[in-house]
């Protein structure tokens, strides 16, 4: 197995598999159910899905659905790759993991703000009523979010760029 440094363990699993496994699920519903679901499941309670939807939102819904696709693609493909092309430097691999997961942290927050407060009033408070969609989405990136500060942070690694000294980074740079 190709080192990974920059993302050992937990880190690992939640952001090279889990993540990227959450990423492809409304992709293959929508295909298969169409976009009706996922447009239904959106906000709880859920009923049947709508027999017919505005063009408008049937072309919002496959954009949204194209988002998950790309973050799927960029979970899965991004880390990867940098995995592959910096077995050994793990102050590189760090830098650009980074990079990703700040990016992704931005979203996340971003993410929870819009969908917590565009959910109907009567359901913000209930996450018992909360579907499976609306727990993903709330529920589920508040733990990636979590996940990516602890990352920050050096919680569970080793640090090699963030949180070190500009001569300690210098250092390892030349070193790999």
């Amino acid at each position: 197995m190709t080192r990974f440094d920059a993302m050992p363990g937990y880190y690992r699993f939640i952001f090279l598999h889990l993540e990227p496994l959450s990423e492809i699920g409304p992709i293959i519903m929508s295909f298969h159910s169409g976009p009706a679901w996922f447009y239904n499941e959106l906000v709880p309670p859920t009923g049947p899905p709508p027999e017919y939807m505005d063009p408008r939102a049937t072309i919002a819904i496959w954009q949204l659905v194209l988002c998950y696709f790309l973050l799927f693609l960029m979970t899965s493909f991004g880390f990867r790759a940098i995995r592959d092309a910096l077995p050994d430097r793990p102050a590189a691999q760090e830098k650009i993991v980074g990079s990703l997961l700040m990016s992704l942290g931005i979203l996340d927050i971003s993410h929870i703000i819009l969908t917590f407060t565009n959910l109907p009033a009567e359901n913000r408070y209930t996450p018992l009523q909360w579907n499976t969609t609306t727990h993903g989405n709330l529920t589920f990136v508040a733990m990636l979010h979590v996940s990516r500060v602890c990352w920050f942070l050096g919680v569970g690694r080793k640090r090699y760029y963030y949180g070190q000294s500009q001569a300690d980074i210098d250092k390892a740079m030349k070193a790999s």
